[in-house]
């Protein structure tokens, strides 16, 4: 299609209008960051992977009744999606202690969490994305008392689908993370899971062995990123033909 005007670029992404009123045309880049983008590298196929990826876990939410901004794939890069008004929080959904969890609670990496613990950070990279209580998110306005608790229901319905997935293809769902955006549709607003669903936003282990198939590759320099996203790619069935085998990342200064 049309190369449209371009409305947003972000460190894995980039927004263009979409054909319609009310739709936007979401391109998935190659680049991958870390540290805040402190660290970047370029990763052949990373994009590509990704979009089929999350064009797979949308489809399968839509399947289970959890409203999505996905519309339609459009090519190995991009695909069509509602345009919506993005809450300003990372919904961030924790299975096991990990990352910066394990870190702030001195606990060790890998220990099984009693249940599931949904968090909050507030959508400001200039600030590292800071964890938010739920009562800021309240006190500042950025979603009531009702939207909270929609937002942690759909969060768990999201983990319970996701976590099944995985472990049916020998992956232990460690963590993830999604955004959350308002639509309206005539005067009623509803509440759709928007951004992507990737590894990129996942934490996922390999659960015989513990190898990690997630961005913690490129983060801990652990191997070649694009290889662990093409074998979650494979065991869930939906890598494209033509990415066949990762590439070496080339860095960015």
């Amino acid at each position: 299609m049309a190369r449209r005007k371009k409305i947003y670029e972000g460190k894995a992404k980039i927004l263009y209008e979409g054909p319609e009123p009310g739709t936007i045309v979401q391109y998935f880049k190659d680049d991958a960051t870390a540290f805040n983008a402190e660290k970047k590298a370029t990763i052949d196929g990373k994009g590509a992977l990704n979009n089929r990826l999350s064009e797979f876990f949308m489809k399968g939410l839509a399947g289970i009744g959890v409203p999505t901004h996905f519309i339609k794939r459009l090519n190995m890069r991009e695909q069509l999606v509602r345009q919506v008004e993005i809450i300003p929080l990372e919904v961030i959904v924790r299975n096991v202690a990990a990352g910066s969890m394990a870190k702030r609670l001195g606990m060790e990496e890998g220990a099984q969490l009693p249940r599931p613990i949904v968090e909050f950070s507030y959508k400001d990279d200039s600030l590292g994305d800071p964890l938010v209580p739920e009562e800021y998110v309240i006190a500042f306005g950025w979603a009531n008392q009702q939207d909270m608790e929609d937002i942690v229901s759909m969060a768990l319905r999201v983990n319970d689908f996701l976590s099944g997935v995985f472990f049916g293809v020998g992956i232990k769902l460690v963590d993830f993370k999604i955004e959350i955006g308002r639509v309206w549709d005539n005067d009623f607003m509803r509440l759709i899971v928007a951004d992507e669903i990737s590894p990129d936003s996942c934490r996922l282990w390999d659960i015989e062995t513990g190898r990690k198939l997630d961005k913690d590759v490129f983060r801990r320099d652990l191997g070649d990123l694009a290889d662990a996203y093409t074998e979650v790619a494979r065991r869930l069935g939906v890598l494209p033909s033509n990415v066949t085998h990762a590439h070496t990342p080339t860095l960015i200064n």
